[in-house]
């Protein structure tokens, strides 16, 4: 079958291949009647516009890459689906990727961009030291991660979210709480939320304890780290875990080392996603607001693709609650 070309549509409607590739590309002036033509040849010779054409002379893809830690954490599945869905709606089809603590992975993504396979990128994963970063200023945004100076970031504000998960430990009476987080040396806004925490319980002349848990870190390991909680510290009383994921580790510890919860040990999360809210209802939580997230980072995406100048947003956060504290 003979492929139908440019020439073709341009011979059936009585106009210049010129003329069709502005029909196609919507550029400059032309009457109604000349476009009505020209669809009409395409309709009757069943042409198909080449796409890969198309943006090369748009000098743009459509394509948008999204590179995240993992989908299997209920706050990151959430939030790519609330960005696949926004950006899909402005007519862009997503690249997505999961880093997996894979710093060559996300590397790989930037030399899409860098190379004009894709036209924006929105990031979220945790590798550390990336140059790219640091020496371009592409249209990138990042979520919930400091990557650079040039590079907008979209957070909740997570110091607010510290010191609320902390007061309403506070509240319920807790004398000895602990809390868990990233390591200090990573560049992300979840440093806030130790922040807030350790702040409100020296407020309160309280010690401060924060244990360090890598995101990466495989389940086991995690949940080891929080049966040495109970070990290390049988005083416990309330945990602000820094994601709803650890909390449920942190429950599941306090119960092995034989406390009741909510009665002995005052749990709370963080992050408030909708399938862990209908997975586990008594979760007291701090919950981000993820698609108001979503909407923002594709907004700014926007604006970096149109060389617009654009500032890193913080957004409200609030409690859930549940029965855990």
């Amino acid at each position: 079958m003979t492929r139908v070309k440019l020439q073709d549509v341009a011979e059936r409607a009585g106009v210049s291949v010129t003329t069709v590739s502005r029909v196609l590309n919507n550029r400059g002036y032309l009457s109604k009647q000349t476009i009505q033509k020209v669809h009409q040849a395409m309709e009757e010779l069943n042409y198909r516009p080449n796409a890969v054409a198309r943006q090369l002379f748009k000098q743009k893809t459509d394509l948008v890459g999204l590179v995240f830690p993992t989908v299997n954490n209920p706050f990151f599945g959430e939030l790519e689906a609330e960005l696949e869905e926004r950006l899909y709606e402005l007519g862009y089809r997503v690249v997505m990727g999961n880093s997996q603590n894979n710093p060559q992975k996300e590397e790989q993504y930037l030399q899409l961009l860098l190379n004009g396979q894709i036209d924006g990128l929105i990031v979220g994963a945790h590798n550390e030291g990336i140059e790219a970063y640091h020496n371009t200023n592409l249209p990138i945004v990042s979520i919930e991660r400091i990557v650079s100076k040039q590079i907008p970031v979209v957070a909740a504000d997570n110091y607010t979210g510290g010191r609320l998960a902390t007061q309403r430990l506070l509240d319920d009476g807790c004398q000895h709480i602990i809390h868990t987080n990233y390591p200090a040396t990573s560049s992300t806004p979840n440093q806030e939320r130790r922040r807030g925490y350790e702040e409100l319980v020296n407020e309160h002349g309280m010690e401060k304890i924060t244990y360090e848990i890598s995101f990466d870190s495989p389940n086991e390991e995690k949940a080891a780290i929080f049966k040495q909680i109970f070990i290390d510290h049988p005083e416990c009383d309330g945990i602000f875990a820094d994601n709803d994921t650890n909390a449920r580790l942190a429950i599941n510890a306090a119960r092995q080392a034989g406390k009741r919860v909510p009665e002995d040990v005052k749990v709370i999360g963080y992050d408030g996603a909708s399938s862990t809210q209908l997975l586990f209802p008594d979760l007291t939580t701090i919950q981000q607001p993820i698609a108001e997230m979503a909407k923002v980072a594709v907004d700014l995406l926007q604006k970096r693709l149109a060389d617009q100048s654009v500032s890193s947003v913080t957004l409200p956060v609030k409690l859930i609650p549940g029965t855990t504290a």
